[in-house]
């Protein structure tokens, strides 16, 4: 008995024990697919043709269903450690939360499970139908790796998204739809509590801040100013967090898809829940475009890093909430894409970032506080290089995520940067009285003894690049208490240094002065007026050099670069139980290695703006004005002698007179 169809009929419909079976073209045999429902299959006027034997027909179907009911039974033994439910199982509910929101190729509901011989009868849960083929594979992959996460329990409820189980009608048929269901862990992401006008209290309400609860990050306060509170509140978020980050690669995981939309807080217990781990990546897989595998060890760590940089975004935009204009943080991102180092980030957001702002730059304000701890952490967040960036256990005893009450030690690099940071802060205050003189002269000099390359072939690499003065330990000139011939207000001052191709340690330096020549009646409230540049160009080529200190001083200067009363403070400080682990220094050197710089001639060119710019006389009287105001080395290079301290973000140079100038490295972004 043959079944033979010849027509324009598409398909070709059979109920037989109330399963639906749909006969397609076939040149072998006749496939057959159990349906959830009824299908109304679109009609296509295409000819069809099938032929099959009833004797031809049987054997192979009989034995590719037991072929796929082996296949389904072991699938199905995949996913015994989740249940296996069924849409009859919930009650959907007519409405869905916004920050339950998925991707395009999934859609999301609300349910409450309704069978009373389950264990999770009356609890609300969030189904997610997956759609697409990479949807699925996504579900499939989150209960996969379930396995793993679920052996510690304690954590796993505490940091993790809880996946209940699936609805699959098949396991085998890639057609058949599938749907995640996994715990209901508020109505909103972090990303929509952050979008909340209200959010600092909300949140604060949602968590239920204590006595208990923030002991947890080392404080032992409760309210007060709203910096201080936002402050805790991140502290509390971002060590759950890490917490939870560190458990996924605690076992050998990577989450690779770390945002804010991914995050929860759940009002039940207090914590962050890191997302579906869909795409989670294992760290002992090989690359399958290759034949190579990749070292375990790299590309654990490359995964690490990826992970951790996510994480510094994330960071970055519960403490600027700037940020989360996605104008701007395309900005910060492309800031950080063209290779620009993320320590000079402060610089940038500074001008990025608007100062009347509806967030009130708290964000700021926050990053500046311990000694500037918060941007030393977002920086090695989101350090360039993989191997820079910082681990989830270094980044939970970092200083900015520890309250007062806990004890830290901090690394050599952190005593750096915060030095580095200190100064910067009493610089921009432009409040130069005595006290502060002496304490940026103070900090100066700590610098310069750990200077971390003293070396001049590690300089090579870093000199290059813009620089902002910030201050200059020699005179200060202003406007205040003299009649100048002319008024002139100095705006900012840039050493640019470029590497000249051969040899390689010639420089070539180029001294930027921008001012502004204000008129002589009402310029104490007017600033406006003819604007100017001064540009001074030399070479210099750098040497290994020492820096002594002598015991009696010879050179008599208004400012000394360090008088005894300076080098006793400075012994007295590191001498102190804080100081002591990281510098063991018991007395003042009497040298110390720093990279000298020889300048040739300079070249000095200054334009001015119309109607000045044919006034010789006032043009000459404005070089003279200029010149009073600004350090003479930015002037005359060939006054800097040697370079005494060089970071990625700073640098100080010293001058024939023992003055030191402090700069700040600048992008073009900024």
């Amino acid at each position: 008995m043959a079944i033979t169809g010849v027509d324009s009929v598409p398909n070709i419909e059979y109920v037989v024990d109330k399963r639906c079976i749909s006969c397609i073209n076939s040149s072998t045999s006749l496939k057959l697919w159990p349906m959830i429902g009824i299908t109304n299959f679109p009609i296509r006027k295409n000819k069809l043709v099938v032929n099959c034997s009833l004797s031809n027909a049987l054997s192979p179907l009989e034995s590719k269903e037991d072929v796929n009911l082996s296949g389904s039974d072991s699938a199905e033994d995949d996913f015994s450690h989740v249940t296996k439910f069924k849409m009859s199982d919930f009650k959907i509910r007519n409405r869905v939360s916004i920050g339950l929101g998925g991707k395009g190729d999934e859609m999301v509901f609300e349910a409450m499970v309704n069978d009373p011989q389950s264990p999770l009868y009356k609890t609300r849960v969030v189904l997610k139908q997956l759609i697409s083929a990479q949807a699925k594979r996504r579900g499939r992959r989150a209960i996969e790796v379930l396995k793993r996460l679920a052996r510690r329990k304690l954590m796993y409820h505490s940091y993790s998204m809880q996946v209940h189980g699936y609805i699959c009608s098949s396991m085998i048929d890639e057609k058949s739809s599938f749907t995640l269901v996994h715990g209901h862990h508020g109505s909103a992401s972090l990303r929509h509590w952050l979008q909340r006008s209200d959010w600092l209290p909300t949140l604060e309400a949602t968590l239920s801040l204590d006595q208990e609860s923030v002991r947890r990050v080392g404080d032992n306060t409760i309210g007060g100013p709203a910096i201080s509170r936002q402050l805790r509140l991140i502290r509390i978020l971002m060590r759950d967090l890490l917490i939870g980050v560190n458990y996924v690669h605690s076992h050998g995981l990577a989450h690779t898809e770390l945002r804010l939309e991914n995050l929860h807080i759940s009002a039940v217990d207090k914590h962050i829940k890191v997302g579906i781990l869909g795409n989670a990546a294992d760290f002992n897989e090989a690359d399958p475009a290759d034949n190579i595998a990749y070292d375990n060890m790299d590309r654990r760590r490359m995964m690490i890093a990826f992970d951790m940089r996510c994480v510094g975004f994330i960071m970055a935009k519960m403490v600027l909430r700037e940020l989360m204009d996605p104008k701007i943080f395309a900005n910060f991102k492309a800031f950080l894409t063209k290779g620009n180092d993320p320590s000079c980030l402060r610089e940038f957001l500074l001008h990025a970032v608007k100062r009347n702002s509806s967030a009130g730059n708290f964000g700021i304000q926050i990053l500046d506080r311990n000694w500037g701890a918060g941007w030393h952490l977002l920086s090695v967040l989101l350090a360039p290089k993989p191997s820079d960036r910082i681990s989830c256990l270094n980044a939970l005893r970092h200083p900015f995520l520890c309250g007062p009450k806990w004890r830290v030690n901090p690394s050599i690099d952190l005593i750096r940067w915060s030095l580095g940071s200190t100064t910067v802060r009493i610089a921009e205050e432009y409040i130069y009285g005595q006290q502060q003189r002496s304490r940026l002269a103070h900090f100066v000099e700590l610098m310069e003894m750990l200077n971390p390359y003293p070396k001049p072939k590690h300089w090579l690499g870093l000199l290059p690049g813009k620089w902002r003065l910030l201050y200059c330990t020699g005179r200060h000139i202003g406007l205040t208490l003299r009649q100048p011939p002319v008024r002139v207000l100095i705006g900012e001052a840039y050493l640019t240094i470029s590497k000249v191709s051969k040899p390689s340690t010639i420089f070539s330096a180029a001294s930027h002065i921008s001012f502004t020549v204000m008129g002589d009646r009402d310029w104490a409230h007017d600033k406006s007026g003819v604007e100017g540049k001064l540009l001074v160009n030399s070479s210099f080529r750098l040497r290994a050099g020492r820096r002594l200190y002598l015991k009696e001083e010879t050179i008599t200067s208004k400012f000394p670069s360090a008088t005894p009363d300076a080098q006793a403070s400075i012994l007295t400080r590191l001498s102190s139980k804080k100081w002591r682990k990281a510098i063991p220094i018991k007395e003042f050197p009497s040298s110390l290695s720093v990279a000298k710089l020889v300048s040739d001639e300079i070249d000095v060119m200054m334009s001015l703006h119309e109607p000045l710019s044919g006034n010789a006389e006032v043009a000459q009287k404005a070089l003279q004005e200029v010149r009073t105001q600004i350090p003479p080395e930015m002037f005359d290079l060939s006054k800097i002698v040697c370079g005494t301290y060089l970071d990625s973000r700073l640098l100080l140079l010293r001058s024939v007179n023992g003055s030191a100038l402090f700069f700040h490295r600048c992008t073009n972004d900024c």
